[in-house]
This record gives structure tokens, C-alpha cells and sequence, in this order.
């Protein structure tokens, strides 16, 4: 089976939006883009009634879908392109339709600059439940956004940095790849933040001394070194920026990502029947980032 790209469209400038951050990852990759539009077919009664209505949901699914697919023929004329219209509901049926996918492409309603994105119900529930990663782009996300101001000289405008959040603890290796491959695609520098803090039972000790203190964070900082050393080997080409902070991991996580053209977080799958269990740290960053977010699932 070929891989692809999958967007998934409901008509809103989110959508489009990703759909648009979707066709331009997909000639990175040289994959080709399949656009997705979830209906929910009415009740029978209503159904049954309205069946000869060209103003249904179905009618209406279909031609916003073709709408966007031929704005992205126009502007990506040598892309692979497809799309599908889907019965169901989307945080159920988006998951299993992109389980082949390299990757799944959201919508997520933008609160400006300094508000990043409101994810809402159904993108937290995809997000949950999807075992392929899932980019998060919002309303107004364009092409320029992802590059450095140009100089003038002609060259194409470079990408800015790809931020990566590692736990040093527990590092996973699905996640670390997808981001060094990003940054790989992109010829962009990498940004890896560590965030930690000190153990209870060292605090008083540790910030008395700043002898001491100055050894913990070379530690923490070499720790993150060690971890990173086999996929600088595997990267090479990738320049790679260690940050190692003591705080809040979601706080310099979004500080890091201010500047960047990607995201990129973890998140556990878990098999706990009730609830979306997504992380407090993720969480914070699908909400709050200004720039697309995108979330590895990992065992």
C-alpha cells in the first residue's frame, strides 16, 4: 500500500489551513496527499425525508471537499491528489482511516499569536486515539510562517528550527526520530529542551551551594548529550541545539516553539477505557503553541 499524507476537512480556515501545511509536507516527502471529509448521516426519519434534498450534509460534505482539493491542485499542480467522503463521526472513524498513513493532518481553531490553538473535543479525541502521528495546524498557518525572513540574495528563505520536548528518563525513540527526520527534511536546526527538577530531598542542599548547583546542571546537561549522541550519528546534517532547564517542561517547551516552524511532542498510548488521556505536558502545548504541533503516540 503507498503511503500518504491524510488532511482532514470540515469546511473551516483550520481545516483548510492543514490541508494546506498537509500538501506542503506531503512534496517533502514525495508521498501523495489524500484530502478526508467526515459526514454524520442523519437519523433515518430525517434521512428518509430530506432524501431528494440537494441541501443535505452529504451534498454539502462533498463539495466543500472538492472545493479544497482543487485549491490545493491549483497551487501544488505536480502533487498526488485524492479524496474521500466518510460516513461516521470523526473521532471515530479519522483514526482507523489514517492507520496506514505516514501521517494525520488537523484543523484547530486559532486564538491569535499570543493564544496559540483551541483544540476542541473531537481533535483531543483523534489525537487520543490515533496510533499514527498527528499534526495540529491552525487557522491562518501559511507557508511563509514556516520559514526565516529572507535576505534578499535570491537563495531560497530557510526553515526555521524544529523543537523537540525530551524526558531524559524515559527518551522514545519514535518520537526523537520523527523530529530529526523533520529537521533532516527540512535542512532546519533542531531544538531538543530538557526540562527537570531537583529531587526533594537534595533542594535545600543544592540551592545553598552554588558549587553544587553549577553540578547539577552540567549533569543534566550531559545526561541530554548522552541520549542525543547516536542520532546526531544517524543525522549528521542536523544541527542540533541542547536545551536543558530546570521549570515547568510545557513552559520552555512553548517558549522554544515561539520561533519554530514545528512542535514536536510525545504521547503514551494508554489503554485506560475511559477518558483522553493525552499528558499535561502535551495538553499544554496542543493548546498553547502558536505553530503547528505535531504529537508521536508511543508505547
Amino acid at each position: 500500500m503507498t503511503r500518504t499524507i491524510i488532511a482532514a476537512i470540515d469546511g473551516s480556515p483550520a481545516s483548510r489551513a492543514a490541508a494546506g501545511w498537509a500538501a506542503r509536507e506531503a512534496e517533502l516527502r514525495a508521498l501523495p496527499l489524500k484530502l478526508v471529509q467526515v459526514w454524520e448521516p442523519l437519523p433515518d426519519r430525517l434521512a428518509a425525508a430530506t432524501a431528494s434534498d440537494p441541501t443535505t450534509v452529504e451534498h454539502w460534505s462533498g463539495k466543500v471537499l472538492r472545493s479544497v482539493a482543487e485549491e490545493i491542485a491549483a497551487r501544488h499542480p505536480g502533487l498526488e491528489l485524492t479524496r474521500e467522503l466518510i460516513a461516521g463521526r470523526p473521532a471515530e472513524v479519522l483514526p482507523g482511516a489514517a492507520a496506514e498513513a505516514e501521517l494525520l493532518v488537523l484543523g484547530s481553531r486559532g486564538l491569535g499569536r499570543l493564544g496559540g490553538f483551541l483544540v476542541g473535543s473531537v481533535g483531543q479525541a483523534v489525537v487520543a486515539a490515533a496510533r499514527t502521528p498527528v499534526v495540529l495546524v491552525r487557522a491562518g498557518e501559511k507557508a511563509a510562517d514556516e520559514h526565516l525572513p529572507t535576505a534578499g540574495n535570491g537563495t531560497a528563505p530557510a526553515f526555521r528550527p524544529v523543537v523537540l520536548g525530551v524526558d531524559t528518563d524515559e527518551p522514545n525513540d519514535a518520537v526523537i526520530a520523527f523530529a530529526f527526520e523533520e529537521a533532516a527534511r527540512r535542512g532546519a536546526p533542531l531544538h531538543v529542551v530538557q526540562s527537570w527538577m531537583l529531587p526533594p530531598y537534595t533542594v535545600h542542599a543544592v540551592v545553598a551551594s552554588a558549587d553544587l548547583y553549577d553540578l547539577y546542571v552540567r549533569e543534566m546537561a550531559a545526561l541530554l548529550t548522552e541520549k542525543l549522541a547516536p542520532w546526531r550519528e544517524k543525522h549528521p546534517s542536523v544541527e542540533v541545539v541542547e536545551i536543558s532547564r530546570t521549570g515547568g517542561a510545557a513552559d520552555h517547551l512553548l517558549d522554544a516553539a515561539a520561533e519554530a516552524s514545528l512542535v514536536v511532542v510525545g504521547r503514551r498510548e494508554r489503554r485506560a477505557p475511559l477518558g483522553i488521556h493525552i499528558g499535561p505536558v502535551t495538553h499544554a502545548v496542543m493548546h498553547h503553541a502558536t505553530v503547528p504541533v505535531a504529537v508521536v503516540a508511543h508505547a
